[in-house]
């Protein structure tokens, strides 16, 4: 079951170093493939590189992309730290 949610970037630096690798060791918790598209880029939650060539800014949009087992509970972690500004702040 593939699964998609939207979620905005509110925190002022937007997807830099820190919060991708917060997403990455996320992601790595839940069996589910998760992407992540800005735009029309998308990258792996999977890899840190990937999610910074995203450049994703403060008010970007993004989709998630989820599936697999854990695809529901991952997506919620997922946005639940987008949410929390990658607990920057």
């Amino acid at each position: 079951m593939k699964l998609t949610r939207q979620v905005v970037v509110k925190n002022k630096l937007g997807l830099h170093a820190r919060p991708a690798t917060k997403l990455v060791e996320l992601a790595q918790q839940f069996d589910a493939e998760l992407s992540i598209i800005d735009g029309e880029k998308t990258a792996s939650a999977a890899s840190v590189m990937g999610l910074l060539v995203l450049a994703s800014a403060q008010g970007s949009t993004l989709t998630i992309v989820s599936e697999g087992a854990d695809a529901e509970a991952a997506l919620d972690a997922v946005q639940a730290l987008v949410e929390a500004n990658f607990n920057e702040e």
